[in-house]
């Protein structure tokens, strides 16, 4: 790490952990076999090159969210930083509800963030379902030791049984059997002949314990179902807390990151592997837990129940919708893997919960696109100008006057934009006015102009339908003001605005997006979600953009000057069919 890179990156207290460790040696000497593996395997291997070693794991049973994004920055980012390598690894220890669809969507969001898990020409990409066997065997090592036992009460009693803060638990009428009369009842599991949830196997560890995590948590549930990878292997699966520490300790995972609501289960977590540790199972060092506060945004969800049922109830367009707080909604919706990374790093990690709002995540995709995004014009909401005199001051009507742009004005290399001025312009209906407001600089009845990068233009009044809307904008071009020229600063004038010709514009299909609900919180307090619901969160646009954009390919990123920041929608933009979402606009408009 070079020190210019350190004085970079804000410090907190995840930071401080392992900047301690490694100053104390905490991890020296760790081996790893290359693999994964017991504390046999990895005694056979050699001195671990990695400094730390950390592990995004999500459960494949949904799509990432914008939580998702910053857990993954955080524990790839710090391998990254500190020398270090970081594992993706799927914990897919829960069959009914986790599917292939999920684990391919997880790889490609990842990848997408800027991550890899390779390191060394090694793929540090795993599964818990390839744990399975040894989770069994550490099972029974368990049950052998006395530190197990398999519990026959039904679910209600168990419940009953537990006790709550203020009152201890009670032993199971289960939990004296011996070891061997154990043993034989986990086989009865294992075989299959029981139903589901007609036994469970808990650890045996103290039902008085003040942390109810303690009072001899389920560490095998049955389930008679197929697993996306196992298929019928297994009827028996191991709870989550359980294989969660085991699967860290398998693949030497220095520093276990994760939020805080897994603090209660830190207790669990050095209990099971200090016993396997003892037992021999396990190499040590053994891994550390340490939860950092979860990342919360106003106005979004990020219960994967709700984000199901706003999918399955049409309220949004797919998992993908750009309202949505998904990665893949995130991503269509244009936001770049650097301006998720840079609000991952700003949001640091703290002991306790946050709260942002989404304007921190559009700050930096402004500032991600500042400077590389080029700029076009486009008209959002058009009304026809028809320059009048057109043919007098050009000697003919089909005359077309080129005008240029630099696509970025701090970036020549992006080069120059090339379109034409013609005798019909689109521009923006409220950029007229008929009685103008005190300030208003733009187009009225005997007020001048400029039309960006063309001509100098006077209005002279408008056109209106029968209902007394304008249909159009009349105005006359002044003479020898093209911009770039001599004599373009003669006529002084107080407005100038953006526009397209009507000859050489290319029609578009522009997605307005606002936030998906009107409360910061949408479902606080035990509200339904879709009660604050915003009904405009999309509004879907006609427009028309300079010629040079219809070349656009999808996910291309640039700023409608006046307008803000879109992109090429990814899926359905295409040639022939122009769409764009907006991403956000070019200051935070919740601040008006």
């Amino acid at each position: 790490m070079s020190s210019e890179h350190d004085a970079a990156k804000p410090t907190n207290f995840l930071r401080q952990v392992i900047e301690r460790d490694l100053a104390q040696g905490s991890f020296q000497g760790r081996r790893f076999a290359g693999l994964p593996g017991d504390a046999a395997h990895h005694a056979a291997g050699p001195v671990d090159s990695a400094r730390i070693r950390t592990r995004f794991p999500p459960e494949p049973n949904g799509y990432l969210h914008i939580g998702h994004a910053k857990s993954i920055c955080l524990n790839f980012g710090l391998a990254a930083d500190y020398g270090g390598i970081c594992h993706l690894r799927f914990d897919d220890t829960n069959p009914e509800k986790e599917e292939q669809e999920y684990v391919d969507a997880i790889i490609e969001a990842v990848h997408w963030l800027g991550f890899d898990w390779n390191a060394g020409g090694v793929s540090h990409l795993y599964y818990a379902s390839s744990y399975f066997d040894f989770m069994a065997r550490a099972a029974e090592a368990l049950i052998d030791d006395g530190l197990a036992y398999v519990d026959e009460q039904t679910p209600e009693q168990m419940r009953a049984t537990r006790g709550d803060f203020n009152t201890p638990g009670t032993d199971s009428p289960f939990r004296d059997r011996s070891p061997a009369d154990n043993r034989t009842r986990w086989a009865g599991m294992k075989s299959g002949r029981l139903a589901d949830g007609a036994a469970v196997l808990r650890a045996k560890i103290d039902m008085a314990s003040p942390n109810i995590n303690m009072r001899d948590p389920a560490i095998y549930r049955i389930k008679h179902a197929a697993h996306h990878a196992t298929g019928d292997a297994w009827c028996v699966y191991p709870m989550y807390t359980y294989a969660h520490p085991i699967e860290d300790a398998l693949e030497c995972i220095t520093h276990s990151i994760c939020t805080l609501e897994f603090e209660d289960q830190r207790p669990f977590y050095d209990w099971l592997l200090e016993h396997l540790a003892r037992l021999g199972l396990l190499a040590r060092p053994l891994p550390r837990q340490y939860e950092f506060g979860r990342l919360n945004v106003n106005g979004v969800l990020t219960s994967k129940r709700k984000l199901k049922a706003m999918v399955d109830e049409r309220i949004v367009d797919g998992w993908d919708d750009p309202r949505m707080p998904t990665i893949f909604g995130l991503r269509r919706r244009g936001y770049t893997p650097a301006s998720l990374r840079t609000m991952a790093e700003r949001t640091g990690a703290s002991k306790t919960n946050i709260w942002v709002d989404m304007s921190v995540l559009d700050g930096a995709l402004r500032e991600d696109l500042e400077g590389q995004a080029p700029r076009a014009c486009a008209v959002l909401d058009p009304v026809e100008l028809k320059l009048t005199n057109w043919s007098r001051v050009f000697g003919s009507e089909g005359h077309r006057e080129p005008c240029q742009a630099p696509a970025h004005a701090q970036r020549p290399d992006l080069g120059t934009r090339h379109f034409e001025l013609g005798p019909r312009v689109w521009i923006e209906r409220d950029d007229f006015a008929e009685s103008p407001t005190k300030g208003f600089f733009r187009l009225y009845p005997g007020n001048k102009v400029r039309l960006k990068y063309g001509l100098v233009v006077e209005c002279t009044g408008c056109e209106k339908d029968a209902a007394g809307r304008v249909t159009s904008v009349l105005a006359t071009v002044v003479p020898d003001t093209k911009s770039g020229t001599p004599g373009a600063d003669a006529v002084k004038v107080k407005g100038t605005i953006t526009w397209v010709s009507g000859h050489d514009a290319v029609a578009a299909e522009v997605r307005l997006y606002e936030r998906l609900f009107t409360a910061d919180q949408p479902d606080a307090e035990g509200r339904d979600f879709r009660s604050v619901v915003n009904p405009d969160s999309k509004r879907v646009v006609r427009a028309w953009v300079e010629p040079g954009v219809a070349s656009c390919e999808a996910e291309t990123r640039l700023q409608f000057e006046r307008h803000g920041y879109f992109v090429a929608d990814r899926v359905d933009h295409a040639p022939g069919r122009l769409v764009f979402n907006r991403i956000t606009g070019l200051r935070d408009g919740r601040a008006k």
